[in-house]
């Protein structure tokens, strides 16, 4: 096999007659924004999910913006700009921004080393040193790489507390904790359905929830802050309920007439029609990273004194490959993926912890510094590369042996 010229994407999509035909449905309809793709997308979404409401915006930055503006409004004597809210030092950066955008302050507590999750130890040692537990709001835990939380603890802390818990889920839809699906088990969680997630659609993202309010609101928040929030419009049947508090206005639109100041976060169809094909294949897609991650696993077990591999386990929807070079390795993050990249295998950095090492954040560095060690090993330390759906055997084959090339050399 002649490996000089292979490619291992930490992503891909590949179009086939399904998609083309989803995509040539929303053209024929002569409707391409927010029609009949978009809503059945997010009742497939909220029955997959197994929460009661779903609701397709931009994307999973906007899907979190949203979502905690929707939290706010619906109980707005609890937040103010002092509120905190306790969240993950690793992971991408549109988690916390969503904080800030939101005039909250985002606080963060350390990590478990194979899981990069939040733990709840960490939480609960938090809000016990707090000089004012006062001041949290709520709970943002990051479901990275697909790797849940611990929910249940996570959940009984907040209720201890009196805090609302968010999930950032962008990169785990089809992950299970104790048999229920990730982002099923908080006030409201987020998907992301960016070009290299399990479920793709290019941009796009959800926030699901049980809550009618928070569902309305959202609603509300992605177009505008307008009065509209039903699931299905009957404006045109003359049934609109939002009609019924302006009889002889003969000329009112609650299209067009906005209760508060909002966002433009709305979708397309064309996302929509994209990501319900993936939907369809779902299993599919989560089986197959999964065996891939299994195989490399098995594969590459003769580096692990070297190199940390990912937890396997079958609850798991894998976005990616994440590795965490060990402190003796004998080989630099940079150098490992500058060797890995000129063999055809693309790699990335497993982000960086927020507060320390991203320089929006850098007014944050020397508050913690020496408070978050296993973020900050992870944020210098940590990569991933692909596991994705449509990888073949001869990719992995050539993962391993790249891996051996590398190794061997030094």
């Amino acid at each position: 096999m002649n490996t000089s010229h292979m490619k291992v994407n930490v992503g891909d999509f590949q179009i086939g007659e399904e998609e083309r035909r989803a995509i040539n449905e929303v053209l024929d309809s002569g409707k391409i924004t927010e029609g009949s793709k978009v809503k059945n997308f997010e009742i497939k979404l909220a029955e997959y999910t197994g929460t009661k409401y779903a609701v397709a915006v931009n994307s999973g930055t906007s899907a979190l913006i949203a979502g905690i503006a929707a939290l706010k409004r619906a109980d707005e004597g609890k937040w103010d700009s002092k509120t905190k809210v306790i969240t993950a030092p690793v992971t991408y950066v549109a988690t916390s921004n969503a904080v800030v955008l939101n005039e909250l302050e985002p606080v963060f507590v350390d990590i478990d080393p194979l899981t990069f999750s939040i733990t709840p130890e960490n939480i609960k040692a938090h809000l016990e040193e707090a000089d004012d537990p006062g001041e949290y709001g709520a709970i943002l835990p990051v479901h990275l790489m697909g790797y849940p939380c611990d929910m249940d603890k996570i959940n009984k802390i907040a209720k201890e507390y009196g805090l609302n818990v968010i999930e950032d889920s962008a990169q785990a839809l089809g992950t299970t904790y104790k048999g229920k699906q990730a982002g099923s088990q908080s006030d409201f969680s987020i998907f992301s359905f960016y070009i290299a997630h399990n479920v793709q659609a290019g941009e796009m993202g959800a926030v699901v929830t049980d809550d009618p309010d928070i569902w309305r609101l959202v609603k509300k928040i992605k177009s505008n802050g307008r009065m509209c929030d039903c699931r299905i419009c009957t404006r045109q049947e003359g049934k609109c309920p939002k009609l019924l508090g302006y009889k002889g206005h003969d000329d009112f639109d609650p299209r067009f007439t906005h209760e508060f100041v909002g966002y433009n976060f709305k979708t397309m169809d064309f996302q929509a029609a994209l990501a319900l094909t993936q939907l369809k294949k779902v299993d599919w897609i989560i089986k197959q990273r999964q065996e891939n991650v299994r195989y490399l696993n098995e594969e590459l077990e003769n580096f692990s004194e070297h190199i940390q591999f990912p937890v396997y386990s079958k609850d798991i929807s894998y976005l990616a490959y994440p590795m965490v070079l060990k402190p003796d390795s004998g080989i630099s993050r940079k150098q490992l993926r500058t060797e890995l990249e000129k063999l055809g295998v693309e790699t990335r950095p497993l982000f960086g912890c927020i507060p320390t090492q991203q320089p929006a954040y850098k007014h944050l560095k020397d508050g913690y510094a020496g408070k978050l060690s296993n973020a900050e090993y992870i944020g210098s330390n940590g990569f991933y590369i692909g596991c994705h759906q449509y990888l073949q055997n001869e990719d992995l084959d050539h993962v391993v042996a790249s891996f051996k090339k590398i190794f061997q050399s030094i």
